[in-house]
């Protein structure tokens, strides 16, 4: 609090150090911009000149590249923390969810199907097909980043699904952790934000929540697999959508006293 009013003292000092008589403004300057276009603006990204499956399978390479950008690797790291944290709750939860009653199971069965691996890919090649078919720039270039964003997501979970080696709680397999369901939806809903806002992506996470959840109520993975898993996703989702006048960094920083605070910067 302290150096936010430092902060903000220094800014109004400033303003207030030199002041300038107002210019006179001609009826073009006058005639602003609407705030909601420019940000609808800023947050969309650019649609590539080309769309084809060159450009679909072309642009994975560059996609696998940007892995390692630190914001992943912030997003991989809060991932873990808060999978760690559910890692306690891993036996119990699933206790207090697992339902023989006829009602609930109907409930969440439609879970295994929606987050499903083949089911997204399809989903997300439609959305291609319908905008390669009906001459729609910016529908092929979500449905390429959704394809593309599936891939990435198959790419990261299944070497950590071997090399973690987790018995499902379920005791079928030893592919747990992380959950390969979470993972996909949540992509799937972050390519969504990134390209049409968080408004238009609140049912995407929510049903990528409900996937994550009937996860547990089936008994197939833990918290702690949903959780890391929907982190992963997010990395994918991230890392195939490309915004040019929108980032948003995080970075762990000291602050006196020993703490650690996080700092959210973003660059227009």
């Amino acid at each position: 609090m302290m150096i936010a009013t430092v902060v903000l003292a220094l800014s109004l000092s400033a303003g207030a150090a030199d002041p300038q008589p107002p210019a006179a403004s001609t009826p073009q300057e006058q005639q602003t911009p609407d705030p909601n276009d420019q940000k609808a603006d800023a947050k969309e990204p650019p649609t590539p000149e080309h769309t084809g499956l060159r450009a679909l399978f072309g642009n994975l390479g560059e996609d696998v590249k940007h892995l390692p950008a630190m914001q992943n690797v912030y997003l991989a790291a809060l991932g873990g923390g808060l999978a760690m944290a559910a890692h306690p709750f891993d036996q119990t939860l699933n206790a207090h969810l697992v339902s023989h009653y006829p009602t609930v199971e109907s409930w969440w069965a439609p879970g295994k199907y929606i987050g499903d691996t083949p089911e997204q890919i399809a989903m997300s090649i439609g959305a291609y097909a319908i905008g390669r078919a009906f001459d729609q720039p910016k529908t092929a270039h979500l449905g390429m980043d959704l394809v593309q964003a599936q891939i990435l997501t198959e790419i990261l979970v299944e070497p950590l699904k071997f090399a973690t080696h987790r018995e499902r709680p379920d005791g079928s397999n030893h592919q747990s952790f992380p959950s390969g369901h979470a993972a996909v939806t949540f992509a799937t809903a972050t390519v969504i934000e990134r390209h049409l806002g968080w408004r238009k992506s609140v049912l995407g996470y929510a049903i990528a929540s409900y996937v994550a959840t009937s996860r547990l109520h089936d008994n197939r993975h833990y918290l702690s697999d949903v959780v890391f898993g929907a982190a992963v996703g997010s990395i994918a989702g991230r890392t195939v959508v490309h915004h040019a006048s929108d980032y948003w960094a995080v970075m762990p920083v000291s602050v006196p006293g020993g703490g650690v605070a996080l700092l959210v910067t973003r660059t227009k």
